[in-house]
């Protein structure tokens, strides 16, 4: 046919063919679009699931799981759904390390939470900031975990400070009329950094430390220890261990008759199965316990919510009789955080997301409102004031001390 007879159908042929290309451009670009927003932002825990701070690990792990749940029913972070990616450092800080160079590969990863351990967490902090990972600590309270030499500064804490804790152990021994404490810590850096708080708080409130006693991971036998304390005249013991250890100070101390003697620990026997591993009735011993969150503690609106979403994933059970509870309100604190910095800075960049927690505003949490949490000079959200003291029951768990 003529070549006028032939247009219509050329241009009805080059027609099809451009509305064919839009549309599968369209297609592409909408699978894209959708797979990206189906594909999830991941946080990783780092933590102890499998050793002496077991207790710790699954607060965490649930703290973190509480708050991801409900960032998810409203939509997630930037329009993408949050996963959780577990790995257990097993309290040791080589395992720790390879967890977080494995945690680095993950593309799309937010932050890592860390877990109990300080010397975990203090041998992580090269590889952490190497890597330019955002580190949320919800445990571990050592000082130089958040004041190290790192600038910029990747560690953020909602936790005990060991130079805060020292304060309020020695605090409490005073307001009990002690004048001549003991200390008995872990030999690891938490026990080091806490051997120079509470030597820096005695000296300040004129208490006498009247002999310092190490303990080693895994040790059993504290015979000789407990006799030196008892010699030296000591009023009361300052206890800076985990559970394991912990169980073997207070053991020793009901094998020789001592149960009356005041024994004021830091938190770490929370963070395990320390009652479990008691040959004394936990109610006969005179210990109390450096705590930070407790829902007979912490009563307003938030923190019920916290209990009524806990009681919902994981069952009922009395709010006294869960353990390691600090740990769950920290790891919860941290992430709704964590997400908020991600809602403002509209990005998963680590550099934009640590301005932003520097800069993140008030915040209303389950521990308290923090007004700010976090500042470019101060990565501790928690500080003396909002410690207390606690001790255990004839069940075991713990309840809160009257007249703080």
């Amino acid at each position: 046919p003529p070549r006028s007879t032939l247009f219509p159908y050329t241009t009805l042929f080059r027609s099809l063919r451009f509305t064919f290309w839009l549309l599968t451009l369209m297609t592409l670009s909408f699978h894209t679009n959708g797979s990206e927003a189906s594909t999830p932002l991941y946080i990783g825990i780092d933590a102890d699931f499998s050793a002496v701070a077991v207790d710790g690990g699954v607060a965490i792990k649930r703290g973190v799981e509480l708050a991801v749940d409900e960032i998810n029913e409203k939509g997630g972070l930037l329009s993408r759904p949050v996963d959780i990616i577990l790995k257990d450092h097993r309290g040791n800080p080589a395992r720790g390390i390879h967890n977080i160079k494995q945690l680095a590969t993950q593309s799309d990863l937010i932050a890592v939470i860390g877990g109990v351990h300080t010397p975990v967490a203090l041998a992580e902090l090269e590889t952490i900031h190497q890597l330019n990972l955002l580190y949320l600590v919800p445990w571990a309270a050592g000082t130089q975990v958040v004041d190290n030499q790192y600038n910029p500064n990747n560690v953020f804490r909602v936790s005990v400070r060991d130079a805060e804790a020292g304060k309020v152990l020695v605090q409490h021994a005073a307001s009990r009329g002690i004048k001549r404490v003991a200390l008995v810590l872990e030999r690891t850096g938490w026990g080091r950094s806490n051997e120079t708080s509470l030597t820096l708080a005695a000296a300040e409130m004129g208490i006498t430390i009247t002999t310092t006693r190490w303990i080693n991971w895994q040790q059993k036998k504290f015979e000789e220890d407990i006799s030196a304390i008892k010699s030296d005249k000591a009023e009361a013991i300052i206890l800076v261990t985990n559970a394991p250890e912990g169980a073997v100070v207070m053991n020793e101390l009901a094998a020789q008759n001592l149960t009356a003697l005041p024994v004021i620990s830091h938190w770490g026997i929370a963070s395990g199965n320390f009652i479990e591993q008691l040959n004394v009735e936990p109610d006969l011993l005179n210990l109390s316990v450096l705590q930070t969150f407790h829902f007979n503690y912490q009563k307003h609106t938030k923190a019920q919510q916290l209990l009524e979403a806990y009681h919902s994933k994981y069952g009922l059970v009395d709010p006294e009789a869960i353990h390691a509870v600090t740990g769950i309100a920290h790891a919860y604190d941290l992430v709704n955080m964590l997400a908020l910095a991600v809602t403002k800075a509209g990005t998963t960049d680590v550099d934009a997301l640590r301005n932003t927690l520097e800069d993140l505003g008030t915040f209303e949490g389950v521990l308290k409102t923090y007004d700010p949490a976090f500042t470019p000079t101060q990565h501790d959200a928690l500080m003396a004031k909002d410690y207390f003291m606690a001790s255990f029951d004839k069940k075991g768990n713990l309840v809160v001390l009257e007249n703080q």
